[in-house]
């Protein structure tokens, strides 16, 4: 069974109470699906089903390896490096996100 290595880089122990959408797909006029938060940062980007894929972007060029999904009812989190899922009680929260661009009528 495969382990995070990485749960010491954690950050962001509290969520946001809302996000306006994928930072970078604001910013450049892009849209998104699904949106993760950087446990660094707080970095917030686009899933890997996005066009752009921000969120995946964001932990190669920062090597922040953790994210956590903002999808309502999602509590997952996901280390890039170690490629492994799982639960981290230590982060709290719910955040209010908007709907996604792509699924727009």
């Amino acid at each position: 069974m495969s382990t995070c290595t990485h749960l010491d880089t954690i950050e962001l122990f509290e969520l946001p109470p809302s996000v306006e959408g994928c930072e970078d797909c604001l910013r450049e006029g892009g849209v998104w699906l699904h949106l993760r938060i950087c446990l660094g940062c707080g970095h917030v980007g686009c899933c890997d089903d996005s066009p752009k894929r921000h969120a995946s972007a964001h932990a190669r060029e920062s090597a922040h390896p953790l994210i956590r999904s903002l999808e309502p009812s999602e509590e997952w989190s996901w280390c890039y490096v170690d490629e492994v899922a799982m639960r981290i009680a230590d982060i709290h929260g719910h955040t209010h996100i908007p709907p996604s661009p792509m699924l727009a009528g």
